[in-house]
């Protein structure tokens, strides 16, 4: 059996490095000739139009944006690839948003003042358990980092229980230099906001309080503020543990509160980042109402299915995939200030990439021996929840899904020389993708530390952990006509001042060509990858035991 496994491993390889020397067939050359920049900019001028409201899920923007990708698959021959023969995957969501002004935290020493908190400057809070109104008056554990990684051999939780309780932790992993500890400088999932707010409610807590620092977070407050401000939505079905109060604290919060205690910050993080570390009871308490407004609704995500030839075979399907939606309207706008968050890089690009790949596909008429799947995904901003629902909802089983090719906010700057596809190293398909990157003018540069985890927060990330080899393609840091470190100046910028802000709206100066050479690439490796053997994760890798599980079946 290990031996047949190695054979099979073995083969997919050597098929990955020889399949991009072989030639196309002329409809996919014709494809990729195709594409078109300007095209891309259409695609983007529209779905970043105040029209769309910022394309929040369930609202009128969104249902604008869904309805547009919708007609644009019907107009390119894609068969519907959702519910009851039509492009739509209805998702039921239940979203809670709190109540600014009835919404109250105040910490309680055991000694000293009682300290009152503001709401979206000192602390941000959703009820994740979605009750209209939560009231909490219970003691704070402090458990560091807030993991439990036995492979790690790592437990922040360890001789605490914190049933009934309120944790508090570091956003970020254990600090550490190796790379096969917790991902050396890199993020793993277990720094990731998603995890200590799912482990703590696994642990039985009712709250959570994650201590904000920018460079322990890659973003700053205003992200975390305008992120938690509006409102927080979750698959309906979810049935996991959630918290009545799931929340982030400013970084001067907690030292005042470390400071009630008896401590110090500086102390207490220089403890949490060393082996052994054991959590314990702080001497405060927080007391807290939390009034949320519930509301139920639907969003869907857009499937369009452009079929592969050779029906009769078991199907090896490419998924392509971006997030539609952003963040809708700014609740607390003053008049005449510009509310919108249009999202016209996050993720206007890569929906507009998504669309011009499907046209250029169509219209070429290219035949693929498998099908080709166009996924626009919805509620990514809350959580990756669309493509979550997907991924465990798929138009084709996970088994006969070979690849899946993600975009999700790529800067409009000009040519890249540099190709980003973080995770596909960790994958047989990466000497495919070296090979093509080659031709299409990119070079890869070696694996950096991902510091801020953006691995695991993008779409590909449910389907990577439902066993589908997966990744996000990009441009690096590198332009041709301008310095080494201009692409990363305009991405730090962009990231300071627009992510997930009023101000990511379209620009006339942007140039698409990247995006379009992108989509090239795009339509070659998807072209390719259909062409190969079953795409395996590395021996070992996290997501190894989901892809046997998934081929088995």
């Amino acid at each position: 059996m290990k031996q047949a496994l190695a054979l099979s491993l073995l083969a997919g390889t050597l098929a990955a490095q020889t399949a991009t020397t072989k030639p196309l067939p002329p409809t996919v050359e014709a494809a990729e000739n195709t594409v078109s920049a300007d095209s891309i900019r259409g695609f983007d001028q529209f779905l970043a139009d105040d029209l769309l409201e910022g394309r929040y899920p369930g609202q009128r923007g969104g249902e604008l944006a869904a309805k547009f990708i919708a007609t644009q698959f019907a107009s390119y021959g894609l068969r519907p690839g959702g519910d009851n023969g039509t492009y739509f995957q209805q998702v039921d969501f239940t979203s809670v948003k709190s109540d600014p002004a009835k919404t109250t935290f105040t910490l309680v020493p055991k000694s000293g003042a009682p300290m009152p908190l503001r709401f979206a400057e000192d602390f941000v809070v959703f009820n994740s358990k979605l009750e209209p109104e939560a009231a909490i008056d219970a003691p704070i554990v402090w458990v560091g980092y807030g993991v439990t990684a036995p492979e790690y051999k790592w437990d922040d939780y360890k001789g605490v229980d914190v049933k009934g309780k309120v944790i508090l932790c570091i956003v970020n992993d254990p600090p550490s230099d190796d790379p096969k500890f917790f991902g050396g400088k890199g993020m793993t999932y277990y720094g990731r906001w998603t995890y200590k707010f799912e482990h703590a409610a696994e642990m039985g807590a009712v709250g959570a309080l994650i201590i904000h620092r920018t460079d322990l977070a890659s973003y700053g407050w205003d992200v975390v503020r305008n992120s938690n401000t509006s409102e927080k939505t979750f698959l309906t079905q979810d049935k996991d543990p959630k918290l009545s109060a799931a929340s982030w604290i400013q970084l001067d919060i907690a030292k005042k509160l470390f400071e009630s205690a008896g401590t110090t910050l500086d102390a207490e993080f220089s403890a949490a980042a060393k082996p052994g570390f054991q959590a314990r009871e702080l001497p405060v308490s927080l007391k807290a109402t939390v009034v949320s407004s519930v509301r139920h609704f639907q969003s869907p995500n857009v499937i369009g299915i452009y079929p592969g030839v050779l029906r009769t075979a078991q199907d090896q399907a490419v998924v392509y995939s971006a997030h539609y939606d952003h963040l809708g309207v700014k609740a607390d706008a003053k008049p005449g200030e510009d509310a919108i968050f249009n999202g016209a890089a996050d993720n206007g690009t890569g929906t507009a990439m998504l669309l011009e790949i499907a046209r250029a596909v169509t219209s070429s008429k290219v035949l693929p021996p498998h099908s080709m799947v166009f996924a626009a995904v919805t509620a990514e901003e809350q959580g990756l929840l669309g493509s979550l629902y997907l991924a465990q909802h798929p138009p084709v089983p996970l088994g006969q899904i070979n690849l899946n090719l993600n975009f999700d906010e790529i800067l409009p700057l000009g040519m890249g020389s540099e190709l980003h596809a973080g995770g596909v190293q960790r994958t047989s398909f990466y000497p495919t993708m070296e090979a093509a990157g080659k031709k299409f003018g990119y070079t890869i540069p070696a694996p950096r530390p991902d510091v801020s985890g953006g691995y695991y927060r993008s779409d590909h990330f449910s389907f990577a952990h439902a066993g589908v080899p997966a990744f996000s393609l990009g441009q690096g840091g590198t332009y041709k006509g301008h310095d080494k470190d201009w692409g990363r100046k305009q991405a730090e910028l962009f990231n300071q001042n627009d992510y997930h802000n009023v101000s990511d709206n379209f620009r006339p100066e942007w140039d698409f060509s990247g995006l379009a050479n992108l989509c090239r690439l795009g339509i070659e490796l998807g072209y390719v990858s259909l062409t190969q053997p079953p795409i395996t994760w590395n021996p070992g890798d996290e997501f190894e035991a989901a892809r046997k599980q998934s081929l088995s079946k």
